[in-house]
């Protein structure tokens, strides 16, 4: 096992977390008048029906599961609420049920001495709201808003750490260009109205939040894929700009003030897939709305070349799942790339706070003969990713929480159970939890980190 790596400084206010979202985990897809949402449906029409209907069945071990979550040390959970628990159509009347549910998850969290951060939407659209256009429509704002004012109203005497949106690069571009996930629609200049309208439910729901919460902490989580070129070549070099523009600097620009990349607008503009009426007066402003911190989500790094310029790759596997140094999703694990993003976050964009709010790494160890999962790549993983956040904070980069990726080992979307990220192993036969040696690791690294702040 890797050796004690130093303690980060000033870790009395530091969150040390691990993550999760509501459609992975939850499970009671239709129980106490909860909706049909976007995932529901797209994981039954491919027939993987009992997965997302059951998960891991968190609905009804919520008590257990807190428990569990307590005994690994973390002092904040990270966990999406599901839109469609509250407001079951995405409008119209509160489904108070499923407010009740997540008020005894806030409520057990902090009997337990573990802070809240809600994050409000992880890709779980309403069914009702999709048969009337979904985020490609302008209303879809409107309809967000909404469920920002419900959930701001009832949580904010207890929640004071809001992540608006997660990851709108996976769910508009995955969801909408390419269709390998819900809502599994097909069109270029849809994902790009999807992924502005989602930019603007962020902003609208910041200034919700702020003036429903006092003393709230809002940030919206963005999903990085840090691209270095392939080669020293010129072509390569373009295609890495024009990657980086397609996978991170058409979320963050905006998102801190600098509006859509001119590069970006102009090679969507040539090819046709630009909406003339995307943007509008005021909206640029509205998505600019000020953070209280950038969430940060990062797992892995790419190398481009010139055959990427046009192409902007997919959310697939970047290398050989079995080859080492690469996690069973094929990603490379590159912890130096963690460490030069977050130095380009801070001095490109400057945000007051970043908050790495996923990191992790898919690895199906299995319960040994002693009971026990040794999952010794994970720990190897966290290590070196973890030393890096050490590193930065060092810098004076105001690195202020980590969340590893994640909890339980939940519904990978569309791999279904068959990519594990948890810190405990669960048998999605019998719902049976095993922490895994990662876990009681990450416990000891918190416990560390608490008792001996550096400097």
């Amino acid at each position: 096992m890797p050796g004690t790596i130093e303690a980060m400084e000033g870790t009395t206010d530091f969150a040390w977390g691990v993550g999760t979202s509501a459609y992975q985990i939850e499970g009671a897809w239709q129980s106490d008048g909860k909706g049909e949402s976007i995932w529901d449906r797209f994981l039954h029409d491919r027939g993987i029906r009992p997965d997302g209907d059951v998960a891991c069945d968190h609905y009804n071990r919520l008590d257990d599961d807190l428990d569990l979550l307590a005994s690994l040390g973390v002092n904040a959970y990270r966990f999406s609420t599901a839109w469609a628990r509250v407001l079951p159509d995405g409008i119209g009347d509160v489904n108070t049920p499923g407010l009740a549910f997540y008020d005894r998850l806030v409520d057990g969290l902090l009997a337990r001495g573990i802070t809240p951060w809600i994050t409000l939407y992880h890709w779980d659209l309403p069914q009702a709201l999709h048969e009337q256009g979904g985020w490609p429509e302008r209303v879809s704002v409107d309809w967000f808003a909404r469920y920002t004012q419900v959930m701001a109203d009832h949580f904010g005497d207890r929640v004071k750490n809001w992540i608006t949106i997660n990851e709108p690069w996976v769910s508009s571009f995955l969801g909408y260009r390419d269709g390998i996930f819900a809502p599994g629609e097909q069109d270029f200049a849809t994902a790009l109205r999807s992924a502005h309208h989602q930019l603007l439910a962020h902003g609208v729901a910041t200034r919700i939040i702020r003036e429903a919460v006092p003393g709230a902490r809002v940030g919206i989580a963005l999903d990085c894929r840090p691209a270095i070129p392939a080669s020293p070549a010129i072509e390569d070099i373009e295609a890495t700009k024009h990657f980086d523009g397609f996978r991170n600097r058409w979320f963050f620009d905006p998102v801190f003030g600098k509006g859509y990349p001119t590069d970006m607008l102009d090679g969507y503009s040539a090819t046709g897939r630009l909406p003339a009426d995307l943007v509008l007066a005021g909206d640029l402003s509205t998505i600019a709305e000020p953070v209280d911190f950038c969430g940060i989500n990062y797992y892995t790094s790419i190398r481009i070349d010139a055959s990427a310029k046009e192409q902007e790759f997919s959310e697939g596997p970047v290398g050989n799942p079995a080859a080492p140094g690469h996690t069973e999703m094929g990603w490379r694990i590159d912890p130096d790339a963690l460490t030069a993003f977050v130095r380009r976050v801070h001095d490109e964009w400057q945000p007051a706070s970043i908050v790495i709010t996923e990191n992790g790494a898919s690895f199906s160890d299995e319960p040994g003969i002693d009971g026990r999962v040794h999952d010794m790549a994970r720990i190897e993983y966290l290590d070196q990713h973890i030393s890096q956040i050490d590193q930065l904070r060092e810098e004076g980069i105001p690195v202020d929480g980590y969340f590893v990726w994640s909890f339980l080992d939940n519904l990978e979307w569309v791999s279904g159970f068959a990519q594990r990220f948890g810190l405990v192993h669960v048998d999605h036969s019998t719902q049976v939890r095993t922490i895994k040696d990662s876990g009681y690791w990450y416990r000891d690294r918190i416990a560390t980190g608490r008792a001996n702040p550096a400097g």
